[in-house]
């Protein structure tokens, strides 16, 4: 494991820990040669699940991916960055869960949108204007009342 900081491969554990409901385990390092720390997380590999496009390509899950749609989204919003994690692992869990090799992004951006909505509305309107690719004025103003609606 690289030192993110220095690039050294020489470093020590200094915790590990289960987390992720026993899905990973945590370990904090420390650089032998900068004194650093950093964390590493290490996970079960499993199959890569595909995603499928809405042009029908196919690409591999990208957790990075999802993590940065959903932090642009929760940009200058109050949502810690624990939640927005919590909700890719929330995610994911319901994707591996459902133990399809391929999946349409639809069904990702839906459980997303799911979610959101309950964590920050802001963050829930900016996703799902990304998302669902409103063509026009109207259709946003439309996902505005139904959130307005449901108040």
């Amino acid at each position: 494991m690289k030192c993110p900081y220095c690039g050294s491969d020489e470093n020590k554990v200094i915790d590990s820990r289960i987390v992720k409901e026993g899905k990973a385990i945590r370990r904090r390092r420390e650089c032998l040669k900068c004194g650093k720390r950093f964390t590493t997380y290490e996970y079960i590999e499993k199959s890569p699940v595909m995603v499928i496009k809405r042009d029908g390509r196919r690409e591999p899950f990208d957790r990075a991916k999802l993590l940065n749609g959903i932090i642009t989204a929760c940009h200058k919003r109050p949502v810690p960055r624990e939640k927005i994690e919590e909700l890719v692992d929330e995610i994911e869990s319901v994707i591996s869960d459902l133990g399809k090799l391929e999946v349409p992004s639809r069904e990702i951006g839906e459980e997303v949108i799911k979610r959101l909505k309950f964590i920050d509305e802001v963050s829930y309107v900016r996703f799902a204007s990304v998302y669902r690719d409103f063509k026009d004025k109207n259709e946003f103003f439309e996902e505005l009342k139904k959130l307005m609606n449901k108040e």
